[in-house]
């Protein structure tokens, strides 16, 4: 059994409309969402193993307000990677850890929940992730693999889910004027 948390970077930053999208680092939102988020993780009590993380500035300084910014393995195909593309970085994870934190983008997060989840295991955690995987949330999946290279399709169940507005409202949708 392996277990696999999922970090969707904190919203982002768009005042500079002449920076790159890899660029953008976090609006004010975002900073507390990610602090908040990471805050949370860490009272989640798992320790985590192995960090993958894109090198998006949004992902780094998600990880750096959520506290989780020591040793992380920055991939620079984890990058709005799919979610093919993200398992393909799982699997060739070296050593043996128990645990990996992977932190990156949408759509890649949330399909690879869509790709680890067997029908039969969707449970209202699934259904809530489906609807919406917004900035900041965190996921966690018990993986029914011995191996990281094992890892498939349909090997996963979602034991976890919390997004920033579960842990403070006003960091809830914004609302449209």
């Amino acid at each position: 059994m392996k277990l696999l948390g999922l970090l969707r970077h904190a919203k982002s930053d768009w005042d500079d409309v002449g920076l790159r999208d890899f660029d953008r680092g976090l609006n004010d939102r975002g900073r507390k969402g990610a602090a908040l988020m990471g805050q949370h993780i860490r009272d989640h009590g798992v320790e985590w193993d192995y960090v993958i993380a894109s090198p998006a500035e949004r992902v780094k300084r998600t990880l750096e307000a959520a506290g989780i910014d020591g040793n992380v393995n920055w991939q620079d195909r984890a990058y709005l990677a799919s979610s093919s593309t993200l398992m393909d970085l799982l699997r060739n994870v070296e050593g043996d850890p128990a645990s990996i934190l992977l932190s990156g983008h949408n759509p890649g997060l949330q399909e690879l929940i869509f790709d680890l989840v067997p029908p039969d295991e969707e449970n209202t955690l699934f259904d809530t992730a489906a609807e919406k995987y917004p900035t900041a949330t965190f996921a966690v999946l018990e993986l029914d693999i011995d191996d990281w290279s094992q890892l498939e399709p349909n090997s996963g169940k979602l034991i976890y889910l919390a997004r920033p507005r579960d842990l403070d409202p006003a960091l809830g949708p914004e609302k449209r004027r």
